[in-house]
C-alpha cells in the first residue's frame, strides 16, 4: 500500500527517528511513547496483520526478532527485560493496518496489561 505511514518510513519517504534495520525490518522510536523505551518495529513490506504472515515469510519473523533483541541491549534494557506487543484487529488496539510490535522497556511492566 503506497500511502501506509509504516511503508513510506520503511522506505525513507517520512522522517522518523530509526534505531536499526534488517533486509526485511525496521525500528523506529514511537512517536507517542508509552514507556521511556517505546520502539516500534515492522517489516519493510507491506504486511497487514499476523494472519498475513504465511510460512513463506519466515525470514521476516527472524529479521523482526533479531532487531527486537538488538535494539533491547542497545537500548539499555537486554538484560533488565522488555516486553513486545503486537496488537491485531481494532478492539486489541491496532490503529495501523501494517503488522508492528512494540518494544517496551525501561520501567516495571504490570500484569495484566490493560
Amino acid at each position: 500500500m503506497d500511502d501506509c505511514i509504516f511503508c513510506r518510513i520503511a522506505r525513507g519517504e517520512v522522517g522518523a527517528d530509526i534505531i536499526d534495520e534488517r533486509p526485511n525490518a525496521i525500528a523506529f522510536r514511537d512517536v507517542n511513547p508509552q514507556a521511556p523505551v517505546h520502539v516500534l518495529i515492522v517489516p519493510k513490506q507491506h504486511i497487514p496483520q499476523l494472519k498475513d504472515l504465511g510460512p513463506d515469510r519466515c525470514e521476516v519473523l527472524g529479521d523482526i526478532f533479531s532487531l527486537a533483541n538488538d535494539v533491547a541491549v542497545s537500548e539499555g534494557i537486554g538484560q533488565t527485560g522488555y516486553r513486545i506487543v503486537c496488537n491485531i484487529g481494532e478492539e486489541a488496539g491496532q490503529e495501523v493496518d501494517h503488522l508492528h510490535f512494540h518494544l517496551l522497556g525501561g520501567r516495571f511492566m504490570k500484569w495484566p496489561p490493560g
